[in-house]
């Protein structure tokens, strides 16, 4: 399995080192920049996620964001800011540029794992997602229901069906696991991903307008108290 790579980007270099042992130590390859201009010379599309400082040198934190998001090769790396700077503008700003998580200092060791840990495994669940909408047709049928993928469009026994975006998401993710219980978390992670903040009560409030729209096949959509959603073979 390959191990996790995280560089941390800080011009605290003792709270670099601190992190640095203690994700270590979680099994992770770290590596620690005091600068951003440091940073941008390593190579940075290596890495599987990056902690980043705001309040830097003459490249701070918000414009080495922008930079990484600019450049295709590594516009998908998961960035945290961990930041001295704790006002909800601040934060609505990191996360409008495309920031997975944002730590206010002072924070624990165990909160800033627990984000990594959490961002890391949202970051695979999509990409699992991404490879298994990649190696199926652009269309998925189950008897008399069609989900063309590449248009966007629902039908069901021949007729056009009207969806909202995240509805139609929904069900193509349901149907590309169909056979096994996706848990509100994982549905959650891989239909929502883009969203900072999403209550589950709104998948229960999807799946039950998608049982509506699609008549008789709602009933290939089932529930498992406890555990989540699925769709029958």
């Amino acid at each position: 399995m390959t191990t996790n790579r995280i560089l941390i980007v800080d011009d605290e270099e003792t709270l670099c080192e601190v992190l640095k042992l203690n994700l270590e130590n979680e099994g992770y390859d770290v590596d620690t920049a005091f600068s951003a201009e440091q940073a941008l010379g390593y190579n940075l599309k290596e890495y599987s996620l990056i902690l980043l400082d705001i309040m830097m040198g003459e490249i701070s934190g918000i414009k080495m964001a922008k930079m990484l998001k600019a450049d295709v090769a590594t516009a998908d790396i998961p960035i945290i800011f961990c930041t001295a700077r704790d006002t909800e503008d601040d934060m609505i700003m990191g996360l409008d540029l495309g920031a997975d998580d944002y730590i206010t200092k002072p924070y624990t060791i165990r909160n800033v794992i627990a984000r990594v840990k959490s961002v890391l495994r949202r970051t695979a669940n999509h990409k699992n997602s991404t490879n298994a909408l990649a190696e199926k047709p652009n269309r998925l049928t189950v008897d008399g229901l069609c989900l063309d993928l590449e248009f966007k469009r629902c039908t069901v026994d021949g007729r056009e069906v009207k969806l909202a975006r995240k509805e139609f998401e929904l069900l193509a993710y349901l149907i590309l696991h169909r056979g096994k219980i996706c848990s509100r978390e994982q549905i959650l992670s891989n239909v929502w991903s883009d969203e900072v903040v999403v209550l589950s009560r709104t998948i229960d409030v999807n799946i039950t307008r998608l049982r509506s729209k699609i008549g008789t096949y709602g009933s290939y959509i089932v529930t498992r108290s406890g555990f989540g959603y699925g769709f029958r073979d």
